[in-house]
């Protein structure tokens, strides 16, 4: 064989097909996909890349779409409105063939914000909340967009996630607010509903804005343009991995409890006697009398009766500050990372003695007051049955340490969310959006009110769509305090408020729905419920009352000040007895509680401490336990005052 010659044959037929274009088949952006929810009753664009004047179709419906790649390699076109219905087939051809298949066609509506609109069902159902009736059905549909940030390039397209059934494997996943919010419409309007939900835990309204929106706010643009830096992202992100490491290896290094990386504390068998007592739920500084940071051992003992041998149960630990690993006699049965999530550990049968058994929880506590939430449930469940944990536990310090060292967390910085989540969505047509955002934004009000007002802006922007845009303002949060005074909660409340100046908003109040000791409260029907009432009324033209009162005006008369409220439906009304939460002040600015009385449609009050009155506050407080205006409708009355005094002229 001649090598030489079949070689002098080969490279150019190989530098040949090497020059020629590579053949691109049709594709398409991951929300087209099989599943998906269309928006009804407005034209649709359907889109995706092929080759530069690649001849592309769609059929749909019993017709053809035709058009051409641009030089670009991005193609589209544009569908007749549609009405509800379904389930649909498509198919897109090119050099290639693409079948959609079980489509339906309803209102899409997009879910936004942080971890309350995040926060999945899985997590508020029994056995950590109450049992609710779900409905499984295929006519409500979730597409979860990809948690991704990029501070640089708006990105075209999303790097994964698929449309999904409500069915009873999938729905656990789903965010609850969305389902519940899209239950009551489907049920009420009878169409299909899609929820995309673009959400995630921690992240303020600024990660949200285009760049081009940020502008309006320097501070935030300049940081983004810092983050734009692929080397200082690295740099942080290595930075404060190794300074987190360097505290928990010190901290595990230096645990008398464990030995050799063994949780030598967490045996079954040891001798406490030298322990001091905690109780539970509680925190060990009260005891202590000063912060322990570190690791910090529990134990405590009980008894398992006869009848509930053999049973599996659940360990329930409510909420402990910050992290812990949870042992039951010597053997781990759960581990939680960080402070917010309800503790909930499977107990198996096999585990668990007749008789005397052991619980034993080490605790790391990076900052603060290390411990046990209070009006949380601690209790080993059987069923129905179960054995109360509260009460008096052993405890022993571990080892101290510094307060941890603090994370930068790079995927809430300015616009990458927007980039990352929120631009690869424009194409698809929406019928609006619900928001549940706020909680990382407290303690800047004032900025909040412009950062809001320029999110719903510049997505309705984006979108060339002026979409109903409904929002939910703050739960009550915090230990509810005895007397009138200011609050960054409530002032991020009517910052929320003010954005109703808006065309098509509305606003779900869920001041009543709130835990004091947990940011993450359970109750999302009720604020899923709220977000469909005003979606009924406001977008869908219901003849309903889709919120609260809202104050609108007050006028003095001697000492009282007479208070009147829109929304009120058929009425104002007092729940659970006087109206409380009002308060009253002067001109020297002291604010006292006032008596309320509704008379007519109007709350009239008085106090015997305010002579002359000047201002009014109403639920203005982290956590206004008592607030109880609601009206005929059984919605509650959103907090406000009638003083604008800047936060030094505060008492």
């Amino acid at each position: 064989m001649n090598r030489n010659k079949n070689r002098r044959w080969l490279l150019p037929a190989l530098a040949a097909l090497l020059s020629a274009p590579l053949q691109a088949e049709v594709t398409l952006p991951r929300l087209i996909s099989d599943g998906m929810v269309l928006q009804r009753d407005t034209e649709l664009k359907i889109w995706g890349r092929a080759d530069p004047g690649e001849s592309v179709s769609v059929q749909f419906d019993r017709e053809t779409y035709r058009t051409e790649a641009d030089d670009g390699g991005n193609w589209q076109l544009t569908l007749p409105e549609q009405p509800a219905g379904g389930p649909h087939s498509m198919r897109i051809e090119g050099d290639n063939s693409i079948a959609i298949d079980d489509i339906l066609i309803g209102d899409v509506w997009l879910a936004s914000g942080q971890s309350n609109m995040e926060y999945p069902l899985r997590r508020i159902l029994p056995p950590y909340g109450p049992s609710i009736d779900l409905h499984y059905t295929d006519r409500i549909r979730q597409f979860a967009v990809p948690q991704r940030y990029d501070f640089k390039t708006p990105q075209a397209d999303l790097d994964g996630g698929r449309w999904q059934r409500a069915s009873e494997q999938n729905l656990p996943a789903f965010s609850a607010v969305g389902y519940f919010f899209a239950e009551r419409l489907h049920a009420q309007r009878g169409v299909p509903i899609g929820v995309i939900n673009a959400s995630l835990g921690g992240s303020p309204a600024e990660a949200w804005l285009s760049e081009e929106a940020l502008k309006k706010f320097p501070q935030h643009y300049k940081e983004l343009q810092r983050f734009k830096d692929d080397a200082l992202i690295e740099h942080i992100q290595r930075e404060d991995k190794a300074r987190s490491d360097r505290w928990h290896n010190r901290v595990d290094s230096r645990d008398a409890g464990l030995d050799g990386g063994e949780p030598a504390w967490a045996a079954a068998e040891l001798d406490t006697s030298d322990w001091k007592t905690l109780e539970v739920p509680g925190y060990w500084a009260d005891t202590e009398g000063e912060i322990v940071n570190g690791a910090v051992w529990l134990r405590k003992t009980f008894t398992l009766p006869e009848h509930l041998d053999g049973q599996d149960a659940m360990l329930a630990l409510g909420r402990i500050v910050d992290a812990d690993t949870t042992y039951i006699n010597g053997e781990k049965v759960g581990n939680t990372t960080y402070l917010y999530p309800r503790r909930r550990y499977p107990v198996p049968a096999e585990l668990l003695d007749t008789g005397e058994n052991t619980i034993a929880i080490r605790v790391i506590n990076q900052r603060g007051r290390g411990g046990f939430v209070a009006d949380k449930p601690y209790r080993l469940r059987f069923g129905h049955k179960y054995i109360d944990l509260r009460g008096d536990w052993q405890y022993r310090i571990g080892t101290t340490a510094e307060p941890a060292p603090d994370q930068t967390f790079v995927r809430w910085k300015p616009t990458g969310l927007y980039n990352g989540m929120i631009h690869p969505l424009l194409d698809y047509p929406i019928r609006g959006a619900i928001w549940y955002q706020g909680e990382s934004n407290v303690g800047r009000a004032e900025e909040y009110r412009q950062l809001f007002p320029t999110l719903i802006r510049d997505w309705r922007s984006r979108w060339q769509r002026d979409f109903p845009f409904l929002f939910v303002q703050l739960t009550n949060f915090l230990e509810a305090r005895n007397a009138p005074g200011d609050s960054d909660w409530a002032r991020l409340r009517e910052a929320q408020a003010s954005a109703l100046a808006l065309p098509d908003t509305a606003m779900a109040v869920a001041i009543d729905v709130g835990e004091w000791n947990d940011i993450h409260a359970l109750d999302k029907k009720t604020v899923g419920d709220r977000l469909a009432l005003a979606a009924q009324q406001r977008v869908y033209g219901e003849d309903i009352v889709g919120s609260g009162p809202r104050f609108e005006s007050m006028k003095i008369d001697g000492d009282r000040a007479l208070l009147r409220f829109s929304g009120i439906g058929d009425g104002l009304a007092a729940r659970g007895g006087p109206l409380r939460e009002f308060a009253l002040a002067g001109e020297d600015r002291q604010f006292h509680w006032a008596e309320a009385e509704i008379v007519g449609d109007r709350v009239i009050l008085h106090s015997d401490a305010v002579d002359d009155p000047v201002a009014v506050r109403y639920a203005w407080a982290d956590n206004p336990e008592n607030a109880n205006l609601y009206n005929s409708a059984g919605l509650p009355a959103a907090p406000f005052r009638t003083d604008d005094w800047p936060r030094d002229a505060e008492h």
